[in-house]
């Protein structure tokens, strides 16, 4: 017979995930152990087996929470009789909105992932992909003369905008949305109005490095 599914399951695992998030994010994934995080959940280490077989098992299933509800919230954004300004406004401002309160699962993201197997690792980076790529759609979409059809540059005009974002996100942690909101303004002006000079600039070369740093956002 299949057991089932007590009916504070999701609770239980939202509570773990948010703990592990913060004790992973404090401790350093390495250092942290599981009679921690049991210590922290104010639950049995059993109890947490019960969810996960593993610390990495865990990792991955809080990383892989975070990035989809990440990648899930921007894509389902409706754009319904947005120009493609208002579009590119839209999707910057939200994900502005969605960093907030997230702290810990970033830096988690970016100090662990590693540990993760290959295949974890392309499945993580999948989601990261999607949101740089709806980023960049939304750029070309804006975009006069050849940048939409010059892949390196426009790639960097991309990165850039998730350069500016990380920025405030990592430095403006406590930023309440009224901040978020004047920050995100600002950069899609910056965006919008240098689309022009980046269109029309020299050559740009197509780093090595873009695709990784790709994988460094949200």
């Amino acid at each position: 017979m299949a057991r089932t599914i007590a009916k504070d399951h999701e609770t239980k695992r939202a509570l773990i995930l948010e703990t592990a998030a913060r004790v992973f994010a404090d401790q350093g994934f390495d250092r942290a152990s599981m009679n921690m995080l049991a210590e922290a959940c104010q639950i049995s280490k059993a109890n947490i087996y019960h969810y996960y077989s593993s610390k990495n098992a865990l990792l991955f299933d809080l990383l892989e929470t975070y990035l989809m509800q990440l990648r899930d919230r921007i894509a389902g954004l409706d754009a319904s009789g947005l120009t493609a300004e208002q579009r590119f406004r839209q999707v910057v401002h939200e994900i502005l909105a969605a960093y907030q309160g997230r702290d810990n699962e970033h830096r988690v993201q970016i100090a662990a992932m590693h540990v993760l197997t290959d295949t974890e690792q392309v499945t993580l980076r999948g989601y990261q992909r999607d949101l740089v790529r709806i980023v960049r759609q939304n750029i070309a979409q804006l975009s006069p003369g050849d940048l939409a059809r010059d892949k390196p540059r426009l790639r960097s005009v991309t990165m850039s905008v998730f350069g500016m974002l990380n920025w405030f996100y990592m430095w403006n942690s406590s930023a309440d949305r009224a901040e978020r909101e004047r920050y995100a303004t600002l950069v899609c002006d910056l965006v919008l109005g240098g689309l022009e000079g980046a269109a029309h600039s020299g050559s740009f070369p197509n780093f090595p490095g873009s695709e990784i740093a790709a994988d460094k956002t949200a």
